[in-house]
């Protein structure tokens, strides 16, 4: 039975880190495949984009209407009113038939990167599955592609449109009233961004510590449970429950500095955002004293900088989160990245079986270099006969089989079946 006591292994070094680039040319192919489905996805995002922008201005032009000290006369105005709740259903329809759209190629993306994994994880040798741990592979596909469909998502429609949007707005006030309040969404968003790039690298760490912390959890349970029956016979209960209860120890404490961590970020953020809204709210109730602008006016300003902000939070949201999804491939697409150590040879053939007889001549195995198992063995299985092969436990019977189905390459020697070495078929 596999043990992986003791403290939370480190990360494989083999698996390379991730960058967006990298993950975007990895993703493109399953976008391309559908690029009607993302065209009209698009479309769909533009419509609730043009929407969202609509609804401030809308919105000044209600309070105006009704600001008894610009209209002496109330009058309704009922086309504001119609065009601002056309406009507010408009936004959350055409994001929601975005996502609708869209859905069709995450989903077909998850599953065939899942198959592909699947696929690839029965093409490596033996010994890669005899040496490494079912529960934190699964584990690793799992959150693999969920964090495939994550970023699929993020990557297309909240990333780009959210810096689109804030060049609008800046834009926007630029021309209605001054170019100050374009600098202060400028100024902010820079710190904003830069103050999420430089915490959520600091914090990344802390997310890699709970993911390994959560596989290895999950590789204990299975392996203590796939192993019931040895842990039965030696009444060890207590002690697989003490060794479990350490690695979910090690687990809790990684994910209290994730939290922590967290918490800086997110308090750090709000206190941007705090700063930015109240200065330029303070600049706009003066522009109303000094009848410079009306109500509408900052109503319109309060409007544009929570619809503003509350998409640049989500940014910084989707930021943190991706990095974690690219933290969460990196596992998955280390696997898909290992190369097999028994592959066919290039001009390998179909094994053809005529009688069935099977040879091993001069075979010497060992599983590491300096513990040979097999020296030299030569015999050879007549077709139709049967042949038992006994002796005590460790002397190489059940190695005799793995060879013969090439789950490992010979050290020396030959294996034939039918006069056709293992080595060169399929």
């Amino acid at each position: 039975m596999r043990r992986p006591y003791g403290p939370t292994p480190p990360r494989d070094a083999s698996i390379p880190r991730l960058n967006l680039r990298e993950v975007w040319g990895y993703l493109w192919p399953y976008l391309w495949d559908f690029k009607g489905r993302v065209v009209l996805a698009i479309t769909a995002l533009l419509a609730a984009k043009g929407a969202t922008l609509a609804m401030p201005w809308a919105l000044k032009h209600i309070i105006d209407g009704v600001d008894r000290s610009l209209q002496p006369e109330l009058v309704l105005p009922i086309a504001f009113l119609l065009i601002y709740g056309f406009l507010r259903f408009g936004g959350v329809f055409f994001g929601e038939l975005r996502d609708a759209i869209f859905s069709r190629v995450t989903e077909r993306a998850m599953r065939r990167i899942g198959l592909r994994v699947f696929e690839h994880l029965h093409r490596l040798e033996l010994n890669f599955h005899l040496s490494r741990q079912t529960g934190g592979i699964s584990r690793d596909i799992e959150r693999g592609t969920s964090a495939i469909s994550f970023l699929m998502r993020f990557l297309m429609f909240n990333i780009v449109p959210t810096l689109f949007e804030i060049v609008m707005v800046a834009a926007i006030f630029t021309l209605a009233f001054s170019v100050w309040y374009a600098l202060i969404i400028l100024v902010a968003v820079i710190i904003y961004i830069g103050f999420t790039v430089v915490t959520t690298e600091w914090r990344t760490r802390f997310v890699r510590e709970a993911n390994q912390a959560d596989s290895s959890t999950n590789t204990r349970a299975v392996d203590s449970l796939l192993n019931y029956e040895t842990v039965k016979y030696f009444n060890n209960e207590t002690f697989e429950a003490q060794t479990y209860d350490t690695f979910l120890e090690q687990w809790e404490k990684a994910k209290l500095k994730n939290r922590l961590s967290l918490l800086a970020l997110n308090s750090g953020q709000a206190l941007i955002i705090a700063a930015a809204i109240t200065g330029m709210m303070i600049m706009a109730t003066q522009s109303v004293i000094d009848k410079t602008m009306t109500l509408g006016d900052l109503a319109m300003v309060n409007a544009y900088m929570i619809q503003l902000f509350i998409p640049l939070n989500f940014l910084g949201f989707v930021y943190r989160e991706m990095r974690r999804a690219l933290t969460d491939l990196e596992n998955m697409l280390g696997l898909l990245q290992r190369e097999p150590d028994i592959e066919d040879a290039p001009d390998a053939r179909e094994l053809t079986v005529q009688r069935g007889e099977v040879r091993f001549n001069q075979v010497s195995f060992g599983y590491h270099t300096d513990r040979p198992i097999l020296k030299g063995l030569d015999f050879q299985v007549q077709a139709g006969q049967r042949v038992a092969i006994v002796g005590a436990s460790g002397a190489g019977k059940s190695t005799i089989a793995r060879l013969l189905y090439r789950f490992y390459d010979i050290d020396d020697g030959r294996i034939t079946i039918d006069g056709q070495d293992i080595r060169e078929v399929t």
